[in-house]
């Protein structure tokens, strides 16, 4: 089974297949930080993701790339990898699912302010996610998760989510995932499931916002 976030992720799954490596869940690795956006009168208008991928992508994400400074990218060069990521995530429903009350909410496609940077040997694709419909709710609740568990997502450790705009009686609460049996999970594996779909649901980022 193979998983594409974009191009460049399917072309890294057949890399390794190619040079016979046991390929094994997750494959890439993504540490993000996420804000809540909220309009003047309170409501919740969407959200902003930062998401910086791990070495090993981020080195074979960029290999081709031209750049002005060896080992640098500008974000105008990252303009068309930027470009095929985000169109890609589209169809993964931007790895983001959100409650409001209990009801689904749901995105629209992200504003045309996303970028990615490179910095420290590593890719950061920065992009909002606005609500199809702003809401105010009492419980508010987002699961940043790749159901087929291709895509490991880990919150920071440090300011992993924050409010913009927020009254002020608002709580937020973050929860993370324990660590899928501590491993890599093997292909096999995902072979011998069933329905493997949303078996990275369980490994969930939570994001929950309480307003009186």
């Amino acid at each position: 089974m193979i998983h594409r976030l974009a191009l460049s992720f399917a072309a890294l799954a057949g890399l390794l297949l190619a040079a016979g490596e046991a390929l094994a869940h997750p494959h890439v690795w993504v540490t993000m930080k996420s804000e809540l956006v909220y309009a003047a009168d309170g409501s919740v208008t969407g959200v902003r993701h930062a998401w910086t991928f791990d070495d090993m992508f981020s080195t074979f994400a960029t290999q081709g790339i031209e750049s002005k400074k060896k080992g640098e990218f500008t974000r105008e060069e990252l303009k068309p990898l930027a470009e095929v990521n985000v169109t890609s995530l589209k169809e993964f429903d931007f790895f983001t699912y959100a409650k409001a009350d209990g009801k689904k909410a749901e995105f629209n496609d992200p504003t045309a302010d996303y970028y990615l940077e490179f910095a420290n040997g590593m890719l950061t694709l920065n992009f909002v996610l606005p609500l199809k419909k702003a809401v105010k709710a009492k419980a508010l609740l987002l699961d940043i998760y790749d159901p087929s568990y291709f895509v490991d997502f880990t919150f920071a450790d440090k300011d992993p989510v924050a409010l913009k705009g927020a009254p002020a009686a608002c709580k937020l609460a973050v929860a993370k995932p324990n660590d899928p049996q501590g491993k890599q999970v093997g292909e096999g594996f995902f072979n011998s499931l069933s329905s493997p779909e949303n078996y990275g649901a369980q490994f969930a980022n939570k994001i929950a916002v309480t307003c009186p």
